[in-house]
């Protein structure tokens, strides 16, 4: 009898990076993204010390957005940006969610002007997958949270 040789690990064929230098990519990646419960508790809190920007069309502003946020196209950053937004301020974007690039397109738009600037990661379909508050032309709404991304007692996920 034979016995079949162990299939190698899909995902250690390539070794994971020494501490220091996991460390340092990891902190480069807080320098760039902020995720949606963090940007939701920093504008519950008050002064959060940023400008959160919409970069989305019209329509979609309109469909349902970010209590707070300011909407500016990314297509209207490079015109309209300085108007806007402060010189100085420190700029979060974000756009649908996970599988656009709008907020990327938008987050560089907005570096190329000057300004300090990072990612909402998972836009605006995981701020309205996690239970957060949503402004439409109708006014503010908020659903239950999403069982498969956010706990549904209300509380934090503590991450």
């Amino acid at each position: 009898m034979t016995i079949a040789p162990t299939a190698p690990s899909k995902v250690l064929r390539v070794p994971p990076a020494d501490p220091a230098t996991a460390a340092a990519h990891f902190h480069r990646r807080f320098t760039f993204e902020a995720d949606v419960s963090d940007v939701h508790a920093d504008l519950q809190a008050g002064d959060p010390g940023f400008v959160l920007v919409d970069t989305r069309s019209t329509e979609a502003w309109d469909q349902g957005h970010v209590p707070g946020a300011l909407h500016l196209p990314t297509d209207e950053i490079p015109a309209r940006a300085a108007e806007l937004v402060p010189a100085g301020s420190i700029v979060v974007t974000y756009c649908w969610g996970p599988g656009c690039n709008g907020a990327t397109r938008a987050a560089h738009a907005f570096a190329t002007a000057g300004y300090q600037v990072k990612e909402m990661l998972g836009g605006f379909e995981y701020w309205s997958r996690e239970g957060f508050p949503v402004e439409d032309t109708n006014g503010l709404r908020q659903s239950a949270p999403d069982p498969l991304t956010a706990p549904v007692s209300g509380i934090a996920c503590a991450c």
